[in-house]
């Protein structure tokens, strides 16, 4: 990592990494309201630490990343650059070994063509735990588009936001704000009951220190942290399965439910039908221990 603070951060990616595969991905959605893509780079309003800065992510000449600070908001500390950097660092899964990854998929009749045509994509993550909940629950049983407009709408009205050259840029709801909030309250984003019921129960669930990153990180298998989250009501299996992928980066994650992933295997396979579990659970043998990667390149396929 080289500091020059005038010119910005670079922040080193492993080789295995393309500035535009993941930009690509970043661009899928119109409606995106956590952060924005403008002239080749990614803005984002972060919270670290309990303070919140707005920064630009950006391809430095040599291929690395460029991290700059934007706004009037002042670094502290070595820690502080620090924090935000590590912050970065796990958003793009940067340091995570994918060279395992491509030597598996390049063999597998699945995959050896989504790693040429998507090569240098990382699983872009979700750093906060409630947000990576909380997306998951958004998006139950609806499609992408309508949960990507129930996202805007709960952050817009419950998170707070910087203003920044004329644009406004929104950091996720704290759990410790939905917490305090009644179904009622909570149903003016226009979701279901249910799903109201469940984000205030996470949320408060954050609140009292009984769900964090650590101790889902501490059940060991992931089995063990699957079944610590779908303990939770409104967290089933795909669920736990895409926040254990997307947050909590076990690289055997397994959304082997999710409706994408049949899409993309019935689109690779050219079958008229979508393949069932048992169909799956064969095909994807090859890929133990790399499962989340390997869903996250197929999901490619479709969005």
């Amino acid at each position: 990592m080289n500091m020059n603070r005038q010119d910005g951060i670079v922040i080193e990616v492993p080789k295995e990494f393309n500035f535009q595969q993941n930009m690509n991905y970043m661009s899928r959605s119109s409606n995106e309201c956590m952060f924005e893509i403008r002239d080749n780079t990614i803005i984002k309003a972060i919270s670290v630490s309990d303070k919140d800065y707005l920064i630009e992510v950006s391809e430095a000449a040599d291929g690395n990343l460029l991290l700059r600070f934007l706004g009037d908001a002042q670094i502290e500390n070595e820690n502080a650059y620090d924090d935000v950097i590590r912050y970065v660092r796990d958003w793009f899964d940067l340091d995570r070994d994918l060279k395992p990854f491509y030597d598996m998929a390049q063999k597998d009749p699945l995959l050896q063509t989504a790693v040429v045509e998507f090569y240098g994509l990382r699983n872009i993550g979700i750093p906060d735990l409630f947000e990576a909940v909380a997306w998951g629950i958004i998006g139950q049983q609806i499609n992408l588009t309508y949960a990507y407009t129930l996202k805007k709408r709960f952050v817009e009205t419950y998170g707070r936001s910087m203003e920044w050259d004329g644009h406004r840029y929104w950091i996720f709801p704290e759990a410790k704000d939905i917490a305090k909030l009644t179904v009622e309250e909570l149903s003016s984003i226009k979701t279901t009951t249910k799903k109201c019921e469940y984000l205030i129960k996470v949320a408060e669930l954050l609140e009292k220190g009984e769900l964090s990153k650590p101790l889902i990180k501490s059940s060991g298998s992931i089995k063990e942290a699957e079944k610590r989250l779908t303990s939770i009501r409104g967290i089933g299996p795909w669920t736990a399965n895409y926040v254990l992928m997307r947050c909590l980066r076990f690289p055997d994650a397994f959304p082997i439910d999710d409706v994408g992933l049949h899409n993309a295997i019935k689109h690779l396979t050219g079958s008229e039908r979508k393949p069932t579990k048992e169909e799956i659970l064969k095909l994807a043998a090859p890929w133990e221990n790399w499962e989340a990667y390997a869903t996250f390149y197929l999901w490619r396929y479709l969005y």
